[in-house]
């Protein structure tokens, strides 16, 4: 039996990965700045990871995965395909712009960011209820307030009609 018109099969969100160029620096940053806690990490074999991401071998892709709640950050390494540079990412360049992590306590985890490697966008203060940083690599990074999920709509009704 199919899909409701208009209604897809079943999904379920995995994770958002980012390519990095230190697995340890960014890691850190993760961990201390954003509270992320390590799951699990796997050194991925060349076979089927050079199809699948469309890289040719040797390609030496080293994944390291993250959590906070339920969301899962996978950084990726690629010690033998390499990093290509990527201009600094601006929030109207295609594709995903920023990760959003709302913090307990914004001064403590400013203050945490420059000395693990990433940046504070002063310029971007919306008064300490948010403002824009970027991890070690410049991922552009929202940090808002635990008191901002509180001014979205309601969460929509996860039940499936019978």
């Amino acid at each position: 039996m199919g899909a409701e018109p208009g209604r897809g099969a079943s999904v379920a969100f995995n994770h958002i990965g980012l390519c990095v160029t230190d697995l340890d620096r960014t890691r850190r940053f993760y961990e201390d700045v954003l509270r992320f806690h390590y799951w699990w990490e796997l050194d991925v074999p060349d076979e089927g990871c050079s199809r699948l991401l469309q890289l040719p071998e040797p390609v030496g892709s080293k994944a390291v995965y993250l959590v906070n709640g339920n969301f899962v950050l996978e950084l990726i390494y690629y010690a033998d395909a390499g990093i290509h540079p990527a201009p600094r990412r601006v929030m109207n360049d295609l594709g995903l712009t920023h990760l959003s992590v709302a913090v307990e306590d914004m001064e403590a985890t400013l203050a945490k960011v420059t000395p693990r490697g990433g940046e504070i966008l002063e310029d971007t203060d919306m008064g300490g209820r948010a403002i824009m940083i970027r991890d070690p690599d410049g991922q552009l990074i929202e940090l808002t307030t635990l008191g901002f999920p509180a001014m979205r709509p309601p969460w929509p009704d996860q039940a499936t009609p019978a």
